[in-house]
């Protein structure tokens, strides 16, 4: 046992090098995965998948000012808003010789955790990145009910509120000043959700990003589809990625990313839909994953779409939007009217291109010779079975 702690005791991970590869932070993240995925439906409750997240920050850039997360688990959202930071140093540089800047002079984080053992995950989360947790609160009757940060107008929310809550208090709520587009149904909190996040958007600058389930791009029950159009008409809304099935470790619902922008100069009629049901792979039989390379793809089509023209991360060549049959598409807002405000990006962006050479007559003769063989087939076994039928003896 001694020769064990002392071989602990000398791994590095306290030195220079290894605080600026974030060893024990990728470790603590690592375990918070794991354990996400053996706890299955109870782990989601905690932990959003690192690619999700990711996605969601490299779509809003919080490159400075306040980021907040009403519902933040084990606080997945600040530690990758800080990685995005870190990653993107270029972004700051004035000059050759501007030094490495600490993302923690950048942008200050706020959020708040109704579970106590889920705040606890969080703050350790943080702490052993250094991450100030200070504004990190926690009470048992959540975001609804007791709003730890009243007065906050913060310039990025990313988010992953439970899906279809419907035991949020929403009937003590009916009265609440953050109801500004209609008062959401008492059974279900997803457009509670929306404007609780709008309500804390900075007025000037806000952006939001965050998971909801797939049911709020399209439900009219209950107040829901007038909130929407309310949203949508007061210009909010700037796009709707559709996601995969199998990213999320505690629910099958089919899910869908929202952005909502006060930043919308110039793009106040329009909406990017984004159609992502055929990217990431499986991971195992339950769950799949973005790859670096499809978070790439959703984000540079978002920016260049969002400035006109931009450079991949990738490949760092200038990328100019276009939009692209079966997976994006820019929409205006007399199209989503037409549509009675149903926000389905499947509705607008259509079937993609079939990108071989498809000839109908050659491959519709083929099937048509296929077919005119089986049955020839078919017709000699039954024949078959008719002859040995007839020689089988039935004895009273």
């Amino acid at each position: 046992m001694g020769g064990l702690i002392d071989l602990i005791g000398t791994i590095a991970l306290g030195t220079a090098e290894a605080k600026s590869k974030d060893i024990l932070g990728q470790v603590y993240e690592y375990f918070l995965g794991q354990f996400a995925l053996a706890e299955g439906k109870k782990g989601g409750q905690f932990y959003t998948p690192r690619s999700v997240v990711k996605l969601l920050v490299e779509m809003l850039e919080p490159y400075e000012g306040r980021v907040f997360d009403p519902c933040c688990g084990s606080g997945g959202m600040f530690v990758q808003s800080e990685k995005f930071i870190e990653a993107h140093q270029d972004h700051y540089k004035k000059n050759s010789n501007t030094v490495k800047l600490n993302p923690a002079d950048m942008i200050s984080i706020y959020g708040q955790e109704s579970n106590q053992t889920t705040w606890r995950l969080c703050k350790m989360n943080l702490a052993i990145r250094g991450i100030d947790s200070s504004n990190i609160k926690w009470n048992n009757e959540g975001s609804f009910l007791n709003d730890a940060h009243k007065d906050l107008k913060a310039d990025f929310i990313i988010a992953n509120p439970p899906f279809n809550d419907s035991d949020w208090s929403g009937a003590l709520l009916k009265d609440d000043a953050r109801w500004k587009y209609g008062i959401p149904p008492a059974g279900n909190a997803n457009y509670a959700w929306i404007q609780h996040f709008i309500y804390h958007m900075s007025p000037t600058r806000g952006m939001a990003g965050f998971v909801l389930a797939k049911g709020s791009l399209t439900s009219k029950t209950n107040n829901e589809g007038e909130i929407r159009k309310n949203i949508i008409e007061a210009g909010l809304l700037d796009c709707i990625v559709n996601l995969p099935a199998k990213l999320f470790l505690n629910t099958q619902i089919p899910a869908c990313l929202w952005f909502l922008s006060r930043r919308k100069e110039g793009r106040l009629d329009k909406v990017l839909f984004v159609d992502a049901r055929n990217l990431g792979y499986l991971i195992n039989r339950r769950t799949k994953d973005f790859t670096d390379e499809d978070i790439a793809k959703i984000s540079d089509t978002y920016h260049a779409w969002r400035d006109s023209i931009r450079h991949s991360r990738e490949s760092g060549n200038p990328v100019k939007y276009e939009d692209v049959p079966g997976f994006c598409k820019s929409v205006t807002l007399d199209e989503i009217r037409e549509k009675d405000y149903v926000l389905t990006p499947g509705r607008y962006i259509g079937l993609p291109e079939d990108v071989d050479d498809f000839d109908f007559a050659e491959r519709f003769g083929k099937l048509k010779a296929e077919l005119d063989e089986q049955m020839k087939e078919e017709v000699r076994l039954n024949e078959l079975i008719w002859k040995n039928l007839a020689k089988l003896e039935i004895k009273g």
